[in-house]
């Protein structure tokens, strides 16, 4: 079966790459999703599958890789039990962060998700994107 290659968004200052591996081997809950389409992400998810680590806020640009450790469950911090939540472990930093304006600049990426729906916070990412953005980033 073909894997997915994907994209989590976080704000820095409520949980940054030096959060999550701060978490370890263990990995943490990837929760607080309240967008529909976002949260259908979530579910597509499989284990082993990597997502790109992408600060928003003042930074906006992709820090680094994680994997999925556990596919969609309830999310332990929607009261109404309507979202989900993943869990995801580091796996390594980028060498060189990839920013969005770099992104944006280069007319290849011109259909990637993170430019044509950049409020999106799961999204997935095409695998020439991801070799691509792998590559930038030096990993």
């Amino acid at each position: 079966m073909k894997k997915s290659y994907w994209l989590l968004k976080t704000e820095p200052d409520e949980w940054s790459w030096t959060d999550q591996i701060r978490e370890g081997s263990k990995g943490a809950e990837w929760n607080g999703v309240r967008n529909f389409q976002a949260a259908k992400n979530l579910r597509n998810m499989k284990m082993g599958e990597r997502c790109f680590f992408y600060h928003t806020g003042k930074q906006k640009c992709i820090v680094g890789i994680v994997q999925v450790t556990k596919e969609a469950f309830l999310d332990s911090t929607d009261k109404t039990k309507k979202f989900v939540a993943i869990k995801v472990r580091a796996l390594y930093p980028l060498k060189r962060e990839v920013g969005l304006q770099e992104i944006k600049k280069d007319k290849d990426f011109r259909d990637f998700s993170l430019v044509r729906q950049s409020r999106l916070s799961v999204m997935k990412v095409d695998l020439k994107y991801w070799k691509k953005i792998c590559k930038i980033g030096k990993v």
